[in-house]
């Protein structure tokens, strides 16, 4: 444990943290050390293939994405692209590690299935569902009111990645996250503008949005990287909730953007950024580590809550039954509350107790002593 926390210090601190990097975003993800970032969320050029001005019904031009990031002259142009900077990226990602891209339907079933055929694993994709869309004004096809985002793992078998479930379910008034998200776009107080009161970045992302991508897949002091990060809604909700970020940019005027915003954002108190777990984040603790600690005893007798049934701890932390018509049974406290009860299965933690000062116990209270010992490591 000590051994892992000291490498991971050591990578840390050969990244950029907390810092925008000027510059190609496939090149500058090629400098980072391999295996070294916990979630990469990406905003890529949607390649929107705009022909021409788009006019309000009142005839006024819609400020809509004409930047020449955005443009690329082939589908095959943008193909390549996206492999590439993919590429880089998966380099870059931990094996525990997820990453998000977002997009329109000009690109993201595009970027889909290049991130299968590099063997990226797609958890979810997410409906961003707008609340306060822009309108169809030529009146010739729906409104998009929606964006996707995809979230993956490395591969299929890369397991061990954040995904904080409890703290959704709590944030969602105890009801399980879905994955279709209502959220306004970026308007009003935080649409950064420039000095000519235009729209400082055509496509700036609601903090919302990644306030909900950061709860649910980061943990505090986790390092966010954000390859296109434009006037920086990653690193601003990174900076907030006590995750480390690195921004890619290589628009000079976005950068400025970006930093004088940065600048204000504080990080929120570090008892307030824990978020809720459930059992399955908590330490894998053995039934024997409890007689390797001397908190039980070999001999030591347990039984179910009603004292129906009893059985002895022996050496090796197999249970024998001692009484009931199972008596002399011996298997793991899971097998042994199962056969006594005429069960398939049990949970031998929450049905074995022992007796304490007169008082009748779970087993698992014991566990939960091992597992305050281990996060104080």
């Amino acid at each position: 444990m000590a051994s892992l926390k000291k490498n991971e210090k050591a990578v840390l601190e050969k990244l950029p943290l907390n810092k925008i990097i000027k510059g190609d975003c496939i090149a500058e993800l090629s400098k980072l050390p391999a295996a070294s970032v916990d979630v990469i969320f990406a905003d890529p050029p949607y390649n929107l293939q705009l022909a021409g001005d788009l006019h309000r019904p009142d005839q006024s031009v819609v400020d809509a994405v004409d930047d020449e990031w955005d443009k690329f002259s082939t589908f095959e142009a943008y193909d390549a692209f996206t492999r590439a900077w993919l590429l880089a990226a998966r380099r870059a990602l931990k094996p525990t590690g997820t990453l998000w891209v977002i997009g329109s339907y000009h690109n993201i079933f595009r970027v889909g299935a290049t991130l299968q055929d590099l063997d990226f694993w797609i958890l979810n994709d997410i409906i961003w569902r707008k609340t306060n869309p822009m309108p169809n004004f030529r009146g010739r096809r729906f409104a998009n009111a929606h964006e996707t985002l995809i979230w993956a793992s490395k591969g299929q078998k890369n397991k061990g990645y954040t995904f904080n479930y409890e703290a959704l379910k709590m944030a969602n008034d105890d009801l399980q996250m879905r994955s279709d998200w209502v959220l306004p776009i970026c308007s009003g107080g935080e649409r950064l503008k420039g000095e000519d009161g235009k729209k400082a970045h055509p496509t700036q992302k609601p903090e919302s949005l990644l306030y909900r991508v950061l709860m649910a897949s980061t943990k505090p002091g986790d390092v966010v990287l954000d390859p296109f990060f434009g006037t920086g809604t990653t690193g601003a909700v990174a900076k907030a909730l006590g995750r480390h970020f690195i921004g890619i940019e290589r628009e000079e005027a976005y950068i400025k953007a970006a930093t004088e915003r940065l600048k204000n954002i504080e990080t929120g108190e570090a008892a307030a950024l824990k978020v809720v777990e459930g059992k399955k984040a908590e330490p894998r603790v053995a039934f024997g580590q409890l007689l390797e600690t001397g908190l039980l005893k070999p001999a030591a007798i347990l039984s179910d809550s009603k004292n129906r049934w009893q059985a002895k701890v022996r050496v090796d932390g197999s249970l024998e039954v001692m009484k009931g018509d199972e008596k002399g049974f011996i298997g793991s406290i899971h097998k042994a509350g199962a056969k006594v009860q005429g069960l398939d299965a049990c949970n031998g933690w929450t049905f074995w107790h022992f007796e304490e000062d007169g008082s009748t116990k779970s087993i698992d209270t014991l566990r939960g002593i091992i597992r305050q010992n281990l996060a104080k490591v």
